[in-house]
């Protein structure tokens, strides 16, 4: 590390250009890359072997200096980065250098702690992180590797806004601080058992043992008795 804080990536200049060209990068365990700024305005292509810069990537820093060919070392920040859609591995970055003194803006994550210790999980209640990602404004010496909610004491029902949350210093937040929901302590939805249904005595469509008679409808004369009226009208 150049300064004993922020990780050094060390990345080499990269002539070859094209898709057959990248493919055949990446099938030799480098990622291709390009760097933004500078006080030319240029940018460089460069090429970076995939596992030195999934360390860094890891290791959450927002600035890293970047030695091109082993020379002089550049502070940069990840402008963008695509990944490979199954196995989460970067398959092309692009990097912003900036400027130490002067204040930029950055998308930076959010991260939930004190959960469990909260009164509303206490009680029952699951706590719904919505927004993940705060954009903010900060020199590149102070955007820190994520913002840090606590969360304890979060009653059950609540919502915690961004107007609620404190800035790290040197950090300006740039959403909107009253609309901006942070996460919200929801209440469990009860499911309701569905009531047993109490067995009655119908025995509609049951089947009759055999040798007895099944029940007469209403209105309708026991079985036999029609037939003696009919045999005493005809005789």
């Amino acid at each position: 590390m150049a300064d004993g804080k922020r990780p050094t990536l060390p990345v080499e200049e990269r002539p070859e250009r094209g898709s057959r060209a990248t493919r055949r990068l990446r099938r030799q365990g480098l990622v291709p890359g390009v760097v933004y700024g500078g006080a030319d305005g240029e940018s460089t292509a460069f090429k970076v072997d995939a596992g030195v810069l999934r360390q860094v990537l890891v290791d959450g820093s927002a600035l890293i200096d970047l030695e091109v060919d082993g020379g002089r070392v550049r502070p940069v920040i990840v402008k963008d980065q695509q990944l490979h859609p199954v196995r989460d591995q970067p398959l092309h970055i692009d990097l912003l250098e900036v400027r130490l003194d002067e204040k930029i803006e950055a998308p930076v994550a959010v991260h939930v702690e004190g959960v469990e210790e909260s009164p509303g999980v206490k009680e029952g209640g699951v706590l719904e992180q919505v927004t993940h990602q705060l954009n903010i404004e900060a020199l590149p010496t102070d955007i820190p590797e994520a913002i840090v909610v606590d969360m304890s004491g979060m009653e059950i029902a609540a919502t915690m806004h961004l107007s609620e949350v404190t800035p790290p210093r040197g950090v300006t937040f740039l959403d909107d601080p009253e609309e901006t929901i942070i996460a919200t302590m929801v209440v469990p939805t009860e499911i309701e058992e569905p009531e047993e249904i109490e067995e009655e005595t119908e025995l509609v469509g049951e089947e009759v043992p055999e040798g007895e008679e099944a029940p007469a409808e209403e209105g309708e004369a026991p079985a036999g008795e029609g037939e003696s009226a009919e045999e005493g009208e005809g005789s």
